[in-house]
């Protein structure tokens, strides 16, 4: 049946702004276009596209016919295998329209006309071209090709050992990777034991399943499948990682966004990778307490208590959110807000506390997200923030990725600012001096001063 000319279907030529193109794909409202010339790529509204004063449906598409460019599979093969299937594509779309390609200006070639030759005589002369350019072909040879096109396209008419190499597991038996499986899921939850225990079992898995014939792989080579298993299958190697795959949380559905300042503010503590010299002389790591804006990434107040953080520290990091951060007498008068980008006349206008203040955004929180914590979650943070009519919203136990701006930030600070600090830790054990408390040799206000000037100097 005739396709009606005003039906716009994937594979049809346009011009376009200009330009030809080729229809690759509709979605709802949009739709895809590929550029012939620069194979350029753009989603665009089809109201867009047909309301264009220079569109033109040049060419139709016609079964069997391809003008979309592949992707997917085929784009992993080598250009090699990749040219032949695209050769045998040519091959049999001359068998079965007469045509090797999308032109018809020609026509068919002596042999391949669908009006005077029937598809056995079609078929019988592409067997005959292709044996006398060189390449023994069968006519069931170009019979099985046609069939193979029909059912999976392009990727049909590449050979079928090339395909097992695109295995993730390479050449390897399926049984033996059958049998791995079949053992990694059965100590689940078990005690860990090594990789040689492993390959003893899937030994021994072999032998009663499918006997003698079927032998283990080398040590080195059975690791290495062992770890692409356990990686394609989603299987934890020990019983850490399996505990640890357990109680990982569900992932949310859409990452955490915010469109205005203040609209979301993240708060969470966490101990500074830094020794300071407490008030008892004694080197110890300090907890820092920090709330981080969504929507501009400003860290709008940060607070260094010693090691247990109280409810109260929470609620003045909640109140200098709010407020102005001063200027220090030894800070450089270029991070003053007046010499920021902040509208700082405007401001000083509407408030005299910003006169004299640091570049430090002043924001005020809508909803705060905060974790379990019980200095987030206790009385006296609670009724601050209702004083100051803002909105906590706590996040999931154990779910770090719901707020990932705040956690992101901590790991900023460690990698720019304490790790230039006398008194570094290191951001794991095995990164620690020897001697990290003997450096030590700020105290906990001085280290405060460093870090607020970091914040708006650096950050």
């Amino acid at each position: 049946m005739k396709r009606p000319w005003g039906v716009l279907e994937v594979g049809d030529r346009i011009r376009f702004d200009g330009q030809a193109h080729v229809l690759a794909g509709l979605d709802g409202p949009r739709c895809r276009l590929v550029a012939e010339e620069g194979a350029g790529v753009q989603v665009l509204l089809l109201t867009h596209v047909l309301a264009a004063q220079d569109f033109t449906i040049l060419d139709r598409s016609l079964p069997g016919q391809r003008r979309v460019p592949v992707h997917g599979p085929l784009d992993a093969c080598d250009t090699a295998v990749r040219d032949r299937a695209l050769a045998w594509e040519r091959h049999v779309l001359e068998v079965e329209t007469g045509y090797p390609g999308p032109g018809r200006e020609q026509l068919p070639r002596d042999g391949y006309d669908p009006a005077v030759y029937r598809l056995a005589q079609r078929e019988a002369a592409k067997a005959a071209e292709l044996t006398a350019s060189g390449e023994q072909v069968s006519v069931a040879t170009v019979r099985r090709m046609r069939a193979r096109y029909r059912a999976q396209g392009v990727w049909g008419l590449i050979d079928g050992r090339r395909k097992r190499e695109r295995s993730v597991f390479g050449r390897a038996d399926p049984r033996v990777v059958a049998a791995i499986k079949q053992t990694l899921e059965e100590q689940q939850g078990r005690s860990t034991g090594t990789l040689s225990r492993l390959r003893h079992r899937v030994g021994w898995l072999l032998e009663d399943t499918q006997g003698p014939k079927v032998a283990v792989p080398p040590v080195a080579t059975f690791n290495r499948l062992v770890r692409a298993v356990a990686e394609q299958e989603g299987l934890a190697l020990t019983a850490e990682g399996q505990r640890r795959r357990t109680s990982r949380p569900v992932p949310v559905f859409t990452p955490t966004a915010a469109t205005l300042p203040g609209e979301m503010v993240m708060m969470d503590s966490t101990l500074l990778d830094v020794m300071v010299v407490c008030e008892d002389g004694k080197a110890r790591r300090p907890e820092l307490t920090m709330a981080v804006d969504v929507a501009t990434r400003s860290i709008t107040a940060a607070l260094l208590r010693p090691k247990g953080t109280k409810a109260v520290d929470a609620a003045v990091l909640l109140a200098q959110t709010l407020v102005p951060q001063p200027m220090r007498p030894d800070w450089p008068e270029y991070l003053s807000m007046a010499a920021s980008v902040i509208p700082y006349t405007r401001l000083a206008s509407i408030d005299a506390r910003v006169q004299g203040a640091a570049a430090r955004p002043v924001i005020r929180p809508s909803t705060v997200v905060i974790d379990q914590g019980k200095v987030f979650v206790s009385r006296c943070f609670l009724a601050a923030a209702e004083h100051l009519g803002i909105t906590v919203q706590p996040c999931p136990p154990a779910s770090g990725h719901a707020k990932g701006q705040v956690e992101r930030g901590f790991g900023a600070i460690g990698t720019l600012f304490a790790q230039y600090v006398a008194g570094y830790t290191g951001n794991r054990l095995a990164t620690r001096g020897s001697n990290v408390e003997d450096e030590a040799c700020w105290t906990m206000p001085q280290l405060q001063d460093l870090l607020d000037e970091w914040i708006v100097c650096g950050w």
